[in-house]
C-alpha cells in the first residue's frame, strides 16, 4: 500500500514539472508572435540596419532527485519543449549601437537634417533670385536660365545618389522639382518668357516625372515637395501680375499628378494637403478678388475640374484594390461633395441668370453621383459601403434640390415621402445605411412641416382666408401623418433588437422619436385648424365705427377669442382622453402612459387656472353687455363652461383608469387621488363664484367660499374615516386651517355683522362636527392599518 501511495505522489509531481513546462512553452509562443508583429511594423530601411539576433543558449534542466525509469521516458519526451530557446520580441531585444550615436541622433543626422536643409537651400534659392529681381542684377531671361540649371544639377545630382542614398536622394529629387516648378510659373506669369502652351507643357512634364520618380522611390515626401510643395511657389515671388486662369490651371495639373499616383498609392497626407491647398486658395480668391461679370465662367469650370479630380482621387485607389472605406474615408469624400456644392451655389446664387438655375445644379450634382453609383454597382467595382454613401449622396442633393427649386408644402411633402421610402428600405430590407438616411431626413420634414404651419395660420389679422379642414396645409399635415403612420408601423413591425453587442443606439432612439413625432403632428393638425377657425371669426368681427374719417376707429368681438381658447381646451381634454382610453386597450405601452398622465395633469392645472379665468370672462361679458348693440351675447357665455366641465371630468375618468392599469407597473393612487380632489374642489369654487356672480352678490369670494371649503373639509373628513385613508383626513384638517386663515386675514375685515355670524356659526358647527367624528370613530382611526 505504501509502494502504491509513493507511485501516485511520483505521478503527482511529474503532472505538476509537465503544467509548469507548459505553462513556460505558452509565454515562448507569446514571445515569438510579439517579434513577428514588431518586425511586421518596420519599414524596410529599418530593418537593413537590424543586427541578427544571435542564438540563445538553452536552458538545462537539472534535476537533482533520480528518477525512475518511467520518470526517464517522461523527461525525455518534455525536454524539447522546455529547453526551446526563447526568442525575446525586438522591442526588448535592443540593437547595440557605436557609442555616443543614439537613435535620436541617427533620426536627426539621417533623416531630418537633410529636409531641413533642402528646405533651406530653396528658400535661400528664393530670396536669392528676389533680391537679384528687385535690385536688377540679372536680366530675366538669365535669371530663368540659371533656375533651370539649378533645378536640373539638383534633380541629377539626386538621381546619381539615389543607389547608395536611397533616403537622401529622395529629398533632393523633391527640391529640385518644386525649384523646376517655381522657375516655369515665373518664366511665363511674371516675364512672359513663355507662350501658355509651352509653360503647361513643361509643368505637365514636371509632373509626370514627379509621379514616376514618387511610385519609383516609394516615398510620399517627393510627392509632398515635388507636387503639393509647389501650390506655395506661384506666392513666393508674387506681385498681382500673375493670371488667375495660369493659377488655376497649374493648380489642376498638381492634382491630375496626384490622381495619378492613387491609382497606385493611397498616400492620405499627400490629398489632404492637396485637397485643403486647392479649395483654401480657390476660396480666398472667391473673397477677395472674384468679380462675377469678369470671372464666372472661369471660376465655375474650374471648380468643377478640381472637384471631378478630387472625386476621381478618391475612388481610383479604394476601387483598383477593392479595400474597405474608413470614416476618414467617408468624411473626405462627403467635403469634396458639399464644398463643391457650397461654392457652387454661392457662385450661381449671385448671378443673375445664376439664380434661376439652382435647383437644376443641385439635380446635377444628383446625377453626378447616381452615374458613378449605377457605374460601380453595375462593373461590381466597390464594396457596398462605398455603393450605399454614393447612393445617400444621390438622395442627399436630391433632397436638397426640393427646397432649393420648389417651396411650400411641395418641400414638406417630398421629404416626408423620401423619409418613409428610406426607412422602409433601411428597416424591412435590413439595410441600416438607408435607416440611417432617413433619420435627418424625418426631422427636416417636421422642420418644414412646422414652417409651412407658421406661414399659413397666421395672425388674427390675416388677409388670406383659409376654409376650415380643406385646405393645403391641413391637407399636408395629414399626409404626413399617413406617411409617419407607415413608419412607426414599419418600425413596430421590424423592431430594433435591444439585446445586441453592441445595442444599435440610434435605431433605439429614434423607435421613441418617432410615435413622439406622430403624436405631436396628429394634436398639432386640429389645433391649429380649430385656432385658425376662431381667429378668423375675430378678424371678420371688425366694425369700423368712424368710416368717414382719416383715423378710424374699429371694435372686435373679444368673446370670440375666448371662446376660441375655450374649445382648445376641449380639444386637448378629447385628444388626451382619446390617446388614454387608446392605450388603455390596445397599446399597453408604459412610457406612453406616464406621459399622458403628465401631460393629463399639466393641462388640467393650466385649465383650472388660466381656463377658468377665461371662462369668468365670458360671464362678466354676460352679465355687463357692453358690446351687445353690435354683437349678439347669448347664453353660450354661460353653458360653454359646463361643456368644458363634462371633458374635463371625461379626461380624468380616464386618467384615473389608466393609472390602475397593470401595465403601468406604478402605484399613482394616492397622488391621483389627491390631485382629484384639488381639482374637484376648484372647479366647485369657480362654480360657486359664477352662480353668486350671476345672482350679484358682492360677498362670493368672502363668505360664500370660506362656507364652501370648510363644507369640503367635512366630506374629507367623513370620507378619510369611512375609507380609512389618512392622507385625506390630514388633507381635510389642512384645508380647514386654510378656511380659518382666510376667514380670520381676509373675510372678516369687510363682512357685515350678519355675514360674519353666518360664517363664524357655520364653520364652528363644522369643527364640532368633525371632532365628533374622531372621537365616535377613534378605535376605527387608531386601528387603521398603515398604508
Amino acid at each position: 500500500m505504501s509502494n502504491h501511495q509513493d507511485r501516485i505522489d511520483q505521478l503527482n509531481q511529474k503532472l505538476e514539472l509537465l503544467l509548469s513546462k507548459q505553462e513556460g512553452f505558452a509565454k515562448e509562443l507569446m514571445s515569438l508572435y510579439q517579434e513577428i508583429e514588431a518586425l511586421k511594423k518596420l519599414r524596410p530601411d529599418q530593418l537593413a540596419v537590424e543586427q541578427t539576433i544571435p542564438e540563445p543558449v538553452p536552458e538545462i534542466n537539472t534535476v537533482t532527485e533520480p528518477l525512475e525509469p518511467e520518470q526517464h521516458i517522461i523527461q525525455e519526451t518534455a525536454e524539447p519543449v522546455t529547453e526551446t530557446p526563447i526568442i525575446q520580441p525586438v522591442a526588448s531585444n535592443k540593437i547595440k549601437q557605436p557609442k555616443g550615436k543614439s537613435n535620436l541622433e541617427k533620426f536627426i543626422g539621417e533623416n531630418l537634417i537633410n529636409k531641413i536643409g533642402i528646405a533651406i537651400t530653396v528658400i535661400g534659392v528664393a530670396i536669392g533670385a528676389k533680391y537679384s529681381i528687385e535690385n536688377e542684377l540679372i536680366s530675366p531671361l538669365t535669371r530663368i536660365i540659371l533656375g533651370y540649371l539649378s533645378g536640373l544639377g539638383l534633380l541629377g545630382f539626386g538621381i546619381k545618389l539615389k543607389s547608395k542614398y536611397e533616403n537622401y536622394s529622395a529629398v533632393l529629387v523633391s527640391g529640385a522639382l518644386a525649384i523646376l516648378y517655381f522657375i516655369t510659373f515665373a518664366a511665363y506669369s511674371f516675364y512672359g518668357l513663355f507662350p501658355q502652351l509651352m509653360a503647361f507643357a513643361l509643368m505637365l512634364v514636371f509632373t509626370i516625372f514627379g509621379v514616376v520618380a514618387a511610385l519609383n522611390y516609394n516615398k510620399q515626401v517627393i510627392a509632398h515637395i515635388g507636387l503639393v510643395g509647389a501650390y506655395a511657389v506661384p506666392f513666393l515671388l508674387s506681385n498681382n501680375s500673375g493670371s488667375v486662369a495660369t493659377l488655376f490651371a497649374y493648380m489642376a495639373i498638381i492634382n491630375v499628378g496626384i490622381l495619378v499616383i492613387s491609382l497606385k498609392k493611397y498616400w492620405k497626407p499627400l490629398f489632404y494637403s492637396a485637397f485643403v491647398f486647392t479649395y483654401l486658395i480657390y476660396s480666398s480668391w472667391m473673397i477677395f478678388s472674384y468679380k462675377i461679370a469678369e470671372h464666372f465662367s472661369l471660376a465655375f469650370i474650374y471648380l468643377a475640374v478640381f472637384f471631378v479630380v478630387f472625386y476621381a482621387t478618391f475612388l481610383a485607389y479604394k476601387v483598383i484594390k477593392k479595400e474597405k472605406f474608413l470614416k476618414s474615408d467617408v468624411v473626405l469624400l462627403l467635403l469634396n461633395s458639399f464644398i463643391f456644392y457650397g461654392l457652387g451655389y454661392s457662385l450661381l446664387s449671385n448671378h443673375e441668370t445664376g439664380k434661376d438655375l439652382l435647383g437644376v445644379f443641385t439635380l446635377v450634382n444628383a446625377f453626378i453621383h447616381f452615374l458613378v453609383s449605377a457605374v460601380l454597382f453595375k462593373k461590381k467595382l466597390a464594396d457596398r459601403n462605398l455603393f450605399h454613401l454614393i447612393s445617400g449622396l444621390v438622395l442627399v442633393f436630391i433632397t436638397i434640390a426640393v427646397p432649393v427649386q420648389l417651396d411650400g408644402n411641395w418641400v414638406t411633402l417630398l421629404w416626408t415621402l423620401q423619409a418613409a421610402l428610406l426607412f422602409y428600405i433601411g428597416r424591412a430590407k435590413s439595410v441600416s445605411f438607408y435607416e440611417y438616411l432617413s433619420y435627418p431626413l424625418m426631422l427636416l420634414a417636421l422642420l418644414s412641416l412646422t414652417q409651412d404651419w407658421g406661414t399659413g395660420y397666421s395672425n388674427y389679422f390675416s388677409e388670406t382666408e383659409i376654409t376650415p379642414i380643406f385646405n393645403s396645409y391641413f391637407l399636408t399635415s395629414v399626409l404626413f401623418l399617413v406617411a409617419f403612420g407607415f413608419i412607426n408601423w414599419i418600425n413596430q413591425k421590424h423592431r430594433v433588437a435591444s439585446d445586441e453587442k453592441p445595442a444599435p443606439k440610434l435605431p433605439l432612439a429614434m423607435s421613441f422619436v418617432i410615435p413622439i413625432i406622430l403624436l405631436f403632428v396628429s394634436y398639432m393638425s386640429f389645433f391649429l385648424e380649430i385656432e385658425q377657425y376662431w381667429n378668423s371669426i375675430f378678424s371678420a368681427s371688425e366694425i369700423d365705427l368712424k368710416p368717414n374719417e382719416e383715423y378710424g376707429h374699429s371694435i372686435y368681438n373679444y368673446d370670440l377669442k375666448d371662446f376660441g381658447s375655450i374649445w382648445l381646451f376641449i380639444y386637448s381634454f378629447l385628444f388626451l382622453t382619446i390617446l388614454a382610453f387608446a392605450n388603455i386597450k390596445k397599446i399597453k405601452n408604459r412610457i406612453l402612459g406616464l406621459s399622458t398622465l403628465v401631460t393629463g395633469v399639466a393641462a388640467s392645472l393650466f385649465f383650472l387656472t388660466a381656463g377658468l379665468y377665461i371662462l369668468s370672462e365670458l360671464r362678466e361679458s354676460y352679465i355687463d353687455r357692453a358690446l351687445s348693440e353690435y354683437y349678439e351675447i347669448g347664453v353660450m357665455n354661460i353653458a360653454l363652461r359646463y361643456v368644458s366641465f363634462a371633458f374635463f371630468g371625461l379626461l380624468w375618468v380616464a386618467l384615473i383608469k389608466l393609472s390602475k392599469s397593470a401595465f403601468m407597473k406604478i402605484n399613482l393612487k394616492i397622488p391621483i387621488e389627491i390631485v382629484t380632489h384639488i381639482s374637484f374642489l376648484w372647479i366647485l369654487s369657480s362654480e360657486l363664484l359664477n352662480w353668486m356672480d350671476l345672482a350679484g352678490s358682492d360677498q362670493s369670494y368672502k363668505l360664500g367660499l370660506s362656507i364652501l371649503w370648510g363644507i369640503y373639509a367635512l366630506f374629507l373628513i367623513i370620507l378619510g374615516i369611512y375609507k380609512q385613508r389618512k392622507y385625506l383626513r390630514i388633507g381635510a384638517i389642512a384645508l380647514f386651517g386654510v378656511t380659518l386663515a382666510k376667514l380670520f386675514f381676509y373675510d372678516i375685515a369687510s363682512l357685515n355683522t350678519i355675514a360674519k355670524t353666518i360664517v363664524f356659526v357655520s364653520l364652528g358647527v363644522l369643527l364640532l362636527i368633525i371632532s365628533f367624528l374622531y372621537n365616535k370613530y377613534k378605535n376605527v382611526i387608531s386601528d387603521e392599518p398603515e398604508k
